[in-house]
């Protein structure tokens, strides 16, 4: 029987070739046939608006670090323009049947039987979303049931964490007023937030007003990679003090000591980051959170469909069958029905 799973981050609907999520696309990570042959059934579906003009190539330092400029801030207007688009291709979907946004608890449990994967809408970047938060609740009816305030770039909100190899996460300023404030909202409207993107100073921000579990949807740990964008031991302690969780991201560059964008990179590197958080804070504390098309992942993996090497290779790390169900399955479920029970 193939171990049900639950992926913390995926960027699919955003790709162009996004209407072929259904027959299955030609290139790319994911899509509903592969899921199938993977075993994945529900997954946090992202809406990410990129920055126009945005550049992929490193600073010019003569220090050894590797620095990546940070991405342009993304006007409102535009961000919520193309942030409407990508959530209703994803009720679209659920509209044909093909998929069952998830909305509770129950719509996660659903998805084990004979039903459609459950998909959770996400904001990746909460610039769609005004800072008087008149939105956000329009947004919530809709079927949002996650959001990062921030994307690797500042907003009205707060201050992304910039990609630096090696680096601390502490760089820049926290969230803002606006910030903090959607912080509460969300906990009353039962949304989830994802600390993913933010640098350290609003990681603590958050840790400060929420009393909801902290969550890093898509993120590794900084004692293995020691990029900007991976979780300090400190972080890691306060997400397991919360009952939160990290979803280990496949994303090579954040789980290679070397910073190195290479599809060749062993699987087994996973595992061996979900073993340090596990070991640091509790396996309940440990879930999957792949960034599929937003990332390089390992070409040993190859996409969704590789699931099973995945689970493989934390067996090989030392975990049992019934730790690989929770950091598969159970841990989203659990942390997610008590983020949403506002």
């Amino acid at each position: 029987m193939t171990t049900p799973v639950f992926d913390g981050h995926n960027d699919a609907l955003t790709r162009e070739d996004h209407s072929a999520i259904v027959d299955g696309r030609p290139a790319g990570h994911l899509d509903l046939p592969r899921m199938r042959a993977g075993g994945m059934r529900g997954g946090i579906f992202a809406v990410f608006t990129p920055s126009a003009g945005a550049r992929n190539k490193p600073l010019a330092r003569a220090d050894g670090v590797l620095e990546f400029e940070l991405a342009p801030r993304v006007d409102r207007d535009v961000a919520s323009a193309h942030a409407n688009a990508v959530a209703g291709r994803l009720l679209g979907l659920e509209r044909s049947g093909h998929v069952r946004v998830a909305r509770t608890a129950d719509d996660l449990d659903a998805a084990l039987g004979d039903g459609p994967p459950a998909a959770v809408l996400h904001l990746e970047g909460a610039e769609a979303i005004d800072p008087d938060l008149e939105a956000l609740d329009l947004w919530h009816a809709a079927g949002l049931r996650s959001i990062g305030p921030v994307w690797s770039r500042s907003n009205s909100f707060g201050h992304g964490v910039p990609f630096v190899s090696p680096s601390s996460p502490d760089i820049g300023p926290g969230l803002t007023d606006a910030g903090r404030e959607l912080v509460r909202r969300c906990e009353e409207l039962g949304l989830m937030l994802d600390v993913s993107h933010l640098n350290e100073a609003g990681f603590w921000d958050v840790a400060r007003i929420a009393s909801a579990p902290i969550v890093a949807s898509h993120s590794a740990a900084h004692g293995l990679c020691d990029c900007s964008r991976n979780l300090t031991d400190d972080q890691l302690d306060a997400i397991g003090a919360s009952g939160g969780l990290v979803g280990i991201v496949f994303a090579c560059a954040f789980l290679r000591p070397d910073f190195a964008n290479d599809s060749d990179t062993p699987v087994a590197l996973i595992a061996e980051h979900a073993r340090y958080v596990a070991e640091r804070i509790g396996v309940a504390h440990v879930a999957l959170g792949s960034d599929f098309d937003g990332a390089t992942v390992p070409a040993e993996l190859g996409d969704v469909a590789g699931l099973p090497t995945l689970l493989a290779a934390l067996s090989d790390a030392g975990f049992t069958d019934d730790e690989i169900a929770a950091i598969a399955w159970n841990n989203w479920r659990r942390v997610l029905e008590a983020c949403w029970s506002a």
